[in-house]
């Protein structure tokens, strides 16, 4: 760890996880452990279409079965959507969740049913009679733009202002200096066209919603997401119901990555338990996951960079088209803040869109938009060292951005660590140590930056003090990698008390304060810092408690190191426990809250160091060494944010190297299991070495950044510099299979 020392005594350290026993022994509930009494299971029937209009849906036969208790159309949801199709991240439109007019990809939802069991419910789903008629369905971002594509969104009126085709649903544009001068006084100039497949996050627990809609008209809903209010949110617009009318019960999460934050069942589970007068669980299977959930974008991306011989860079340009799939909603924004922002570069373009395609609908994964446009960018970068015989990182060193630089995006920097990051990365033993060659074998290495641009958002956090000298904390952030710890650390720092008498707690929608989405990297910045003052609360609180013991004014009295005392009288001092015992004798109890939603939330840089070595006759590359570096602020808890570095690193070498939606003529996706689907498993990845970079956030009282997903964006490009390194073969398209590897060492040969 590169850190600055600092005098904190429960922050920085490494205690056990609150959840950990219930984690490890299996008492944790999931969102499928759910079960209540009487309660019914839901099953959905799924296009077999990639592209068709519904010209009729018939449940008849199914609602006559006789384990049938009920069945859903999209009839049964909100008449309109004031969303519409054009949504953002987090927000599901009506219609993906019960296709209404057509089909818009294989695995697209149109109706479901509730039976007393899963099995009769998933038999049931054959006896509903559907008439399609398919119509051509677009894949790729070539075939979606192409100038006789047929518009999957056929009731949307021509826009001129929208180049690209009848499939373009939204532009972005970001310019400033002047890219053309730019270009002029440039040296050299690098123009590099890339692609990438489709990938989903790959999180263990696949979607899952438990409803039940009660006599009184109240809506309960138990499920595994990313955040409860925003579920409860759009579940209430889908339906057409007051929001006041929903309650959500966040249970344990088997992961997400930003897939897990939009409602996918939630929604047809109320229906089919207020039509049955039932609960319903439904749970999708992995094929459901893998076609009928968000992943994140294919893409098509053109780079253009000028520098001089020198190595400044004096220009660039980004055109950028992102696969939203069949609703809009590709991170353009997440893509445009990470695409050159390791980077000062004073003359920028850059023209994103956002291409509608016959695939699911993209939801956000770990950093949006940044792990692709930095493949393009730090490949790029590694090919000009190249080119110009300058040393890659000292290269990215001329270059560095740094404090008061503007960003691409629009974005002035505040305190940021790219340049840390990168000398961290350059001093850090792996950059120099020998690597070893093996006869038949080829080996490289190589590295590359990463960024992502983190979030923030509402949070709030309750503390009751209970008259043991323990504490209840309730908060509204779902946990995902131990962020109740993060949280209760960053509380018990400033009481200045041990964390395992911090008791977390997730509430639901009615217990505790809207608080927004665990993603975007913000939970232990923005809970935690509610936490903290919430802290400081319960600090003023217990100071005013103790002047009533003491008879004296509460501006005579100090909280230090845990305890209250007597600025003048040495003699007169109190423990927080001992505070606490007297609570009922002194006016009753002591609830600290904080709802915040705090700015200043900064940008994570992140650095990966990598060695493969390849098979030249297969193309098959294995990864032999592998550090991760990323700037933290301060990390709260150090294990949990390695984790998250190594994490990071684990998906980002799937998706450099196999993971991919295979997509069939017809447009369905051919490769729907676990077996098909290549994640790296613990055979394909090495000992990972996390690095925490420390360069404190003065956004932040303890100076967090968020750690969630800066780490995701190095890999990609990472490991295709060390394939370079190795083979002599440049790939720009993702991802780097042995076939692909194999072709192209193939092709260089015959040249």
């Amino acid at each position: 760890m590169i850190t600055a020392t600092r005098e904190y005594k429960v922050v920085g350290t490494r205690p056990i996880r609150h959840d950990g026993a219930d984690k490890v022994t299996g008492r944790a509930v999931y969102g499928a452990d759910l079960n209540l009494p009487g309660m019914l299971y839901g099953k959905v029937l799924r296009s077999p279409h990639a592209h068709a209009r519904i010209k009729s849906v018939d449940t008849s036969r199914a609602e006559a079965h006789p384990d049938c208790r009920a069945a859903a159309t999209c009839a049964d949801l909100a008449p309109s959507d004031p969303v519409g199709p054009v949504a953002v991240l987090g927000q599901m439109p009506r219609d993906n969740v019960l296709a209404r007019d057509k089909a818009m990809y294989g695995g697209h939802a149109v109706a479901a049913v509730a039976a007393s069991s899963a099995h009769a419910a998933e038999e049931i789903l054959s006896l509903i009679e559907v008439e399609y008629e398919p119509l051509p369905a677009y894949t790729n971002i070539e075939d979606a733009m192409a100038e006789d594509a047929v518009s999957i969104h056929d009731t949307w009126t021509d826009n001129p202002d929208l180049p690209g085709g009848v499939n373009v649903a939204a532009q972005e544009h970001y310019r400033f200096g002047d890219p053309e001068a730019g270009f002029e006084e440039a040296d050299r100039v690098f123009e590099r066209e890339y692609r990438t497949k489709t990938v989903h996050q790959g999180y263990i627990e696949p979607q899952n919603a438990t409803a039940w809609w009660s006599p009184d008209g109240r809506l309960t809903v138990w499920c595994s997401s990313q955040g409860h209010f925003g579920v409860r949110d759009n579940t209430a617009r889908i339906l057409g119901i007051p929001v006041s009318q929903v309650k959500v019960v966040p249970l344990e999460i088997g992961g997400g990555f930003g897939g897990k934050i939009p409602p996918y069942l939630e929604p047809v589970a109320a229906v089919l338990s207020k039509k049955s007068g039932q609960p319903v669980k439904m749970v999708m299977d992995r094929a459901e996951v893998l076609q009928a959930t968000g992943p994140t974008s294919g893409s098509l991306v053109r780079l253009k960079i000028g520098v001089t011989n020198e190595g400044r860079i004096t220009a660039a340009h980004c055109l950028m088209a992102l696969e939203a799939g069949a609703f809009p909603g590709a991170p353009l924004a997440g893509a445009a803040s990470a695409v050159f922002s390791p980077y000062l570069i004073e003359n920028v373009q850059i023209n994103g869109y956002d291409v509608v395609s016959n695939k699911p609908r993209t939801q956000a994964y770990r950093a949006p938009g940044a792990p692709i446009v930095m493949y393009c960018t730090e490949t790029l970068m590694d090919e000009i060292a190249q080119a110009l015989g300058i040393d890659s990182a000292e290269l990215r060193l001329l270059n560095v951005a740094r404090q008061g630089d503007r960003r691409a995006d629009g974005v002035m920097n505040g305190r940021i660590g790219a340049e840390e990051t990168m000398r961290a990365a350059r001093e850090h033993p792996h950059f120099s140590a020998p690597l070893e060659q093996v006869e038949g074998r080829l080996r490289g290495r190589g590295w590359s930056m990463g960024f992502c641009r983190n979030n923030t958002g509402p949070a709030c956090v309750v503390a009751n003090v209970l008259d043991n000298g323990s504490v209840s904390l309730v908060e509204g952030s779902v946990d995902i990698g131990g962020t109740r710890t993060a949280i209760a650390q960053q509380f018990a720092e400033v009481l200045g008390i041990p964390v395992e008498d911090v008791n977390p707690t997730i509430g639901d929608t009615d217990t505790i304060g809207y608080t927004s989405v665990t993603g975007g990297s913000g939970v232990a910045f923005k809970s935690g810092w509610a936490a903290h003052e919430a802290a400081m609360d319960v600090m003023q609180q217990l100071t005013v408690r103790a002047s009533l013991v003491w008879d004296t004014d509460p501006d005579d009295i100090e909280y230090v190191d845990g305890a209250l005392r007597h600025k003048s009288d040495t003699e007169l001092s109190m423990s927080f426990k001992e505070i606490a015992a007297l609570l009922p004798e002194t006016g009753g109890p002591v609830v600290g809250r904080a709802n915040m939603n705090p700015g200043g939330s900064g940008g994570s840089y992140a650095a990966n160091i990598v060695d493969v070595e390849v098979d030249p006759d297969t193309g098959k590359v294995d990864i032999l060494r592998y550090t991760a570096f990323q700037d933290a602020g301060f990390a709260i808890h150090p294990s949990y944010v390695e984790g998250q570095i190594q994490g990071g690193a684990a998906q980002g070498i799937g998706w450099a190297l196999n993971e991919e939606y295979y997509m069939g003529d017809d447009g369905s996706m051919m490769n729907t299991s676990l077996l098909d689907y290549r994640m790296p498993t613990s055979l394909d990845l090495p000992m990972i070495e996390a690095v925490i970079v420390e360069v404190g956030n003065p956004g932040h009282p303890f100076g967090v950044r968020g750690v969630g997903e800066a780490n995701i964006a190095p890999p990609l490009a990472a490991i295709a510099n060390a394939i370079h390194d190795a083979a002599g073969v440049r790939l720009r398209s993702l991802p780097m299979n042995p076939q692909s590897v194999a072709a192209a060492i193939a092709e260089a040969d015959a040249k």
